[in-house]
């Protein structure tokens, strides 16, 4: 096969990856997205598998077929509620596929010959190693294997930069002085190094952390690519880690954090213990899904605000039943969505999209906003701390400073929850004992569904 068809197929496959980022970035061309994104890898490893001469491809047809089915059965089983945790994993294989890449070149005699190569070998190491601990140990939180807290370690932001200041010494010292023993050696500080960065941050922001550790599989394939001169790889890897630590810097941003404090795993440090008993004691008014509709039989406006207690009811179908009958009423509906609702970036909006609710239903935290003060009804479903009127009036909070979604600005505030219990942050919700809120106790798909029922009977 010619270099110049080589090269020609390498570019068709980075353009097929750059229209698949540019349509993924809104539900409605997402799967398009997705298919352009998957037909451009296809061309790529085709390309590659023979551009590489390879003599046996026993192996390489087992590891697809194994993996095909894995992945298969994943997309078929995995909810949407573990979505979060099935992205954390697979930043975590992806860094961890960059790491024995580099690892095998290394071993290789033949194989990362030039200074460039050597240098991104231990690069890789580093950044994969690191990549693969810390989205496991997001992993873990997301699925509660592991407290979804902050894990306060000790002196952490001191042992972060001597740890990294130790691995890129070792990056250095192996290019010098190439050995085998180094090599373990690092692997073993940078995957101490993802352990230290990601246990010392809450749950509340691992949306953040999502799209960082993200950005760094990204850059551990683009590294790979300058180990093994393949060009579609760098291309892939550069634009992952580009569009990742763009992401971050808006999750930051959408959390008030600086990505410094994210880079050293320096997040949602704690202020004082607040009792919930005084916050809500006596304050709460419970409500039914009768009296609730009879509140939104003469709303004009609406604002449905969807949290992770909607993906985890799977209440998304529910929801856009109640918003078609109210809009069949003559309601305008809408949804206010949160960067960082849910558990990963764009959570939200994949949950709705799944639901068929129009994109241009569904909108941002900024634009909505200066709207919540005309809005008749607000409808909570799930979501805890984007609400916590705490972030914009107790400074001793640890989420002060947080943009959030001002519900509890409208006229009336339902909010659908099965409990008072915190969210992801800890934190008790003021916005629950307002004069204005209404709690609807309960399941949330089915208190949307009796709701919607209430509705359609009073017609």
């Amino acid at each position: 096969m010619s270099s110049a068809f080589i090269y020609l197929a390498y570019l068709v496959a980075a353009v097929c990856f750059v229209l698949g980022i540019k349509n993924m970035t809104k539900p409605r061309t997402a799967v398009r997205g997705n298919r352009i994104s998957s037909i451009g890898m296809l061309i790529a490893v085709v390309v590659t598998l023979f551009d590489q001469q390879i003599l046996s491809y026993e192996w390489i047809i087992a590891g697809m077929v194994t993996g095909g089915a894995i992945g298969a059965l994943f997309a078929t089983r995995v909810q949407m509620t573990s979505m979060p945790q099935m992205v954390a994993a697979l930043n975590g294989f992806g860094g961890g596929a960059s790491l024995f890449v580099a690892l095998a070149n290394f071993m290789d005699p033949v194989s990362a010959t030039t200074l460039v190569a050597q240098i991104s070998v231990g690069i890789t190491i580093l950044i994969g190693a690191v990549t693969l601990s810390g989205s496991f140990v997001a992993f873990g939180k997301l699925q509660e294997i592991i407290s979804g807290n902050s894990i306060a370690v000790p002196g952490n932001t001191f042992i972060n930069g001597a740890l990294v200041v130790v691995a890129l010494g070792l990056v250095g010292y192996l290019v010098v002085a190439p050995s085998p023993e180094l090599v373990y050696v690092l692997i073993g500080v940078a995957l101490i190094l993802g352990l230290t960065l990601v246990l010392p941050i809450g749950g509340a922001d691992m949306p953040v952390v999502i799209a960082l550790l993200n950005s760094y599989s990204g850059i551990a394939a683009a590294t790979a690519g300058f180990i093994s001169n393949n060009t579609v790889l760098i291309v892939s890897g550069a634009l992952v880690g580009a569009s990742g630590l763009i992401l971050t810097q808006i999750m930051c941003k959408a959390m008030n954090r600086s990505l410094t404090n994210v880079l050293f795993g320096k997040m949602a440090e704690g202020g004082e213990t607040i009792d919930a008993d005084e916050v809500y004691q006596g304050k709460v008014k419970s409500s039914s899904p009768e009296e609730v509709a009879m509140l939104l039989e003469t709303a004009e406006r609406v604002v449905i605000v969807p949290g992770f207690g909607l993906a985890m009811a799977q209440a998304q179908h529910a929801v856009r039943e109640l918003a078609d009958v109210l809009e069949a009423r003559g309601t305008d509906v809408q949804y206010a969505i949160h960067p960082v609702a849910g558990r990963m970036p764009g959570h939200m909006n994949v949950l709705l999209a799944e639901a068929e609710v129009p994109y241009e239903k569904l909108v941002e935290m900024d634009t909505i906003n200066p709207q919540f003060e005309q809005t008749d009804v607000a409808i909570v479903i799930g979501a805890n701390d984007v609400t916590n009127p705490m972030a914009r009036e107790d400074k001793g909070s640890p989420i002060y400073g947080m943009p959030i979604l001002n519900v509890d600005k409208a006229r009336t505030v339902v909010v659908v929850k099965r409990s008072l219990s915190p969210g992801f942050a800890g934190l008790p919700n003021p916005l629950f004992a307002m004069d204005n809120s209404l709690m609807l106790f309960g399941d949330g798909k089915k208190a949307i569904v009796d709701l919607t029922a209430s509705l359609n009977e009073a017609d």
